[in-house]
């Protein structure tokens, strides 16, 4: 078998496969409609992997290339092929590129410029760089220089460049560098449900990503060193751009930084940048621009400000706006301290400031107490209580003045000395702060009305005063940030009703997008900001155990249900309760008490049905089902499962429908009815692709592979048990993740793969042993007795076996691995 190395390489080695079988069988190929029948693949798919349009995944490769008859030899040979052309994929794969363009107009630095590009090229030496002012300057420009050298430098670092903004300056909303080092992870390619909890594992991940990449990473704002230390990568081929205001020694003596200290401009060179910015006006009266460069204290900050108050008046001398900013500078000398660079920031800002009409300096002033990093104008609308169109026209106005900076896509930034200035002068704010949170809270609640519309227990929020867009899902989607930031400031400052309202009606499009990391942070101040609100604690302590479920935490979700449960009980809340014992109830069949389960699970239903809420009762009848179909009582379970998929069906729940036909599915696996099964969960799985759920989507798709395992159909089973894996993993479901790994097992252990068998089999113990889930953990002995049996270990088998059979009867369970052969 000829070697491949580009996909097209690859595609006519598939396509040979495919004639060599058609020879075999008597001369006609393998059709595109025999193959999608063969794997559940879409005809245009598999026409997309043979045309060589597509690289298939490693599961799907090896699927197709058996059903094209390859050799055990060829296969190998094969498949390292495949990886080959893979690896040179990614090698000229797009890689990040997250630098914000080049600064407009600058001017100067080549001495700083140069010590970077020395730097750069003893970079082996000095895996880091520090850009610092002298602690406490600011305006300097140490951003743009950071940016003008990066784009210089871009090409040379051709996996990609990293950059973020840390806000270290800013006293209340810094970025943590787990939080920092999510996103970096994210850009990297990491699934958001794969990110670690844990800030050092978060490093870790980081840190082997980066390994002999050769990336440039820039760490704009840090606090200090400390907050700049696990963002650090740990291979020499990555170079790192750090700016703060502090002169991070540490870096310097700990990690051996380079540091460049970056002052005032020189003269020359300031007055150079004022030339490119207001043109030959700088030349026809030189002593006044050298005036004006002075009056500026030399910062770029202030320079760029000034030149736009000039280019907005073309007619007035240099001379005029010289004497108007000394003014200014003398006024502000009697409350700061003379001298000091800032106030000539602070007196240039000033001059502007008071040139803006009335409503844009008032918005200017509200921007300042935006919790958010960046903006648009229905929030800007929202803080000044006007229209969109007023809004965007003052925004575009501020912009012009570079008293804002456009982040782009019709969003804006301030730079922290602006945001410092603007707090100031806000004044009172309480009732434009009451108006932005009530257009973010009233436009998420649209936003999850249309994404889960007959999903009950969300808040019924007070319609805003204030625009919100059309397409709020879209908005959604962009302004999750901001979302997080809402919620956490809100619960310690004086809203906490609306820290309370955003955890709940957040909950769900946190668990399907799968984000975790902001939910924890949400529903964890959601829990304390209910005790002040007086209203909605049982519904944060549950949505906060939800978080735990999620990933995996089962004795900590416990925890907090059974607390959500007491205080539901306290206010006589039902739907809470309902909420609260349903589950209590999932929780307790994962950690092995069946009959609590069961208990809790009928209180629940008995508390819904109470209410009149058909949807939580539906849910309900889903979990109970699942329950049954472990305990044996198949005939209740499907009948819970049908009334469950009919409640879904008339209330138009395409999502949940499609998890009671999943369940329904796996039932008739069970009981032997394989045909009917596949057919109900191919429409679970329509339902929850449909609906963009990944969790749902992956455990369908486990429960087809258990189904084609049973039909003895392998390759069919292995493709889409590697498929629910890989979903499983994406959205951090631990439950999903050990019951695909102990299909899988049994999957190989019948391709007579004991080696790789009993390796997924361990795995899933490991797992289900970690979460506590016991179901699973006897599953996985029970797998690893199967397979100790048949390579001959008779006595490692009978105490697996033993191990096994003692969970399943105390859980009062059959064994599904005995069940519907």
């Amino acid at each position: 078998m000829a070697g491949a190395r580009t996909l097209a390489d690859l595609s006519r080695l598939l396509r040979g496969l495919r004639r060599r079988h058609a020879r075999r069988r008597g001369g006609a190929e393998l059709t595109y409609r025999e193959l999608a029948a063969a794997t559940g693949w879409s005809h245009g798919i598999i026409g997309e992997y043979l045309s060589g349009r597509v690289l298939p995944p490693t599961d799907r490769f090896d699927v197709l290339i058996a059903l094209l008859g390859a050799t055990p030899a060829e296969q190998g040979a094969l498949a390292t092929a495949r990886d080959q052309v893979e690896e040179g994929r990614r090698q000229t794969a797009p890689a990040p590129r997250q630098l914000p363009a080049d600064v407009y107009g600058f001017t100067g630095r080549a001495a700083e410029l140069g010590e970077l590009d020395a730097l750069l090229t003893a970079g082996e030496r000095r895996p880091a760089v520090v850009v610092s002012a002298v602690a406490g300057t600011a305006g300097v420009g140490k951003t743009a220089l950071a940016v003008r050298w990066s784009h210089r430098v871009a090409r040379r670092f051709p996996d990609g460049q990293l950059y973020l903004d840390l806000r270290g300056y800013d006293p209340e909303r810094p970025v943590a560098a787990a939080d920092a080092l999510a996103g970096f992870l994210r850009a990297l390619g990491v699934p958001p449900g794969d990110i670690p909890d844990d800030q050092g594992e978060r490093a870790a991940r980081y840190r082997t990503l980066l390994a002999g990449r050769r990336m440039l990473i820039v760490l704009d704002n840090a606090a200090g060193a400390d907050h700049v230390r696990p963002l650090l990568p740990g291979t020499p081929s990555c170079f790192v751009v750090v700016t703060s205001r502090d002169d991070l020694a540490g870096l310097v003596a700990r990690e051996g930084a380079g540091r460049i200290d970056l002052g005032l401009l020189p003269l020359a060179e300031a007055v150079d940048l004022l030339r490119a910015l207001i043109g030959s006006r700088v030349d026809e009266a030189p002593q006044d621009a050298i005036a004006l460069a002075a009056s500026c204290a030399r910062l770029p900050l202030a320079l760029r400000i000034a030149a736009e108050l000039a280019a907005a008046r073309p007619r007035a001398p240099l001379a005029e706006l010289v004497a108007g900013l000394r003014d200014e500078q003398r006024r502000l000398d009697l409350l700061d301290a003379a001298g000091d660079p800032r106030t000539a920031v602070r007196a240039v800002i000033s001059w502007s400031y008071r040139r803006l009409g009335g409503e844009a300096a008032r918005l200017f002033d509200l921007l300042g107490v935006h919790p958010g990093r960046e903006l648009d104008a229905y929030a800007a609308a929202a803080l000044l209580g006007t229209d969109l169109e007023r809004a965007e026209e003052l925004l575009a106005e501020l912009a012009q003045g570079h008293l804002l900076e456009s982040s782009g896509e019709g969003r804006y930034t301030m730079h922290d000395l602006l945001r410092d200035f603007a707090i100031e002068r806000a004044g009172a704010t309480h009732a434009a702060l009451t108006r932005l949170f009530d257009h973010y809270r009233y436009a998420a609640a649209l936003a999850m009305n249309r994404l889960f519309p007959y999903e009950r227990g969300r808040p019924e929020v007070p319609e805003a005063d204030t625009p919100v867009p059309d397409d709020v899902v879209s908005w959604l989607a962009r302004e999750r940030a901001n979302l997080v930031a809402v919620a956490l400031h809100t619960a310690g400052h004086g809203w906490p009703g609306h820290c309370v309202d955003l955890s709940r009606t957040l909950w769900r499009y946190f668990e399907v997008g799968c984000h975790y990391q902001e939910a924890l942070a949400v529903h964890t101040q959601a829990a304390r900001a209910a005790l002040a609100a007086g209203y909605g604690r049982a519904g944060a302590l549950a949505d906060l155990g939800g978080v735990h479920w999620w990933l995996g935490h089962y004795r900590e979700a416990r925890a907090w249900f059974e607390r959500s449960l007491t205080a539901a009980g306290e206010t006589g809340d039902q739907g809470a309760e309902a909420r609260a014992l349903g589950r209590l109830a999932i929780v307790h069949e994962r950690l092995g008490a069946t009959d609590q389960a069961i208990d809790h699970f009928r209180r629940s239903m008995a508390r819904y049905r109470a209410i009149g809420d058909a949807h939580g009762l539906g849910t309900q009848l889903i979990n109970l089902g699942a329950l049954h179909r472990r305990t044996g009582r198949h005939e209740e379970a499907a009948d819970h499962q049908l009334q469950a998929a009919a409640v879904f069906a008339e209330l138009g729940d395409l999502r949940l429908q499609g998890y009671a036909l999943g369940n329904l599915g796996a039932l008739c696996t069970l009981l032997g009815r394989y045909q009917e099964a596949l057919t109900h969960l191919r429409q679970a799985l329509a339902n929850c692709v449909a609906c963009g759920d990944p969790g749902g989507e992956g455990s369908a798709l486990a429960a087809m592979g258990a189904a084609f395992l049973r039909l003895e159909r392998h390759p069919e089973a292995l493709d889409h048990l590697h498929r629910a894996l890989a979903l499983s993993r994406q959205t951090a479901d631990r439950g999903l993740e050990t019951e695909t790994l102990n299909t899988l097992g049994e999957t190989l252990h019948a391709l007579r793969q004991n080696d790789a068998a009993l390796a997924r089999h361990r795995t899933a113990r490991t797992l289900a042993e970690q979460t506590g889930d016991q179901y699973e953990t006897a599953r996985a002995l029970d797998g690893i007795a199967r397979v100790q049996d048949t390579i001959g270990h008779p006595t490692r088998a009978r105490r697996h076996r033993d191990a096994a059979a003692a969970i399943y009867q105390r859980l009062g369970v059959r064994p599904l691995s005995r069940e519907g052969r």
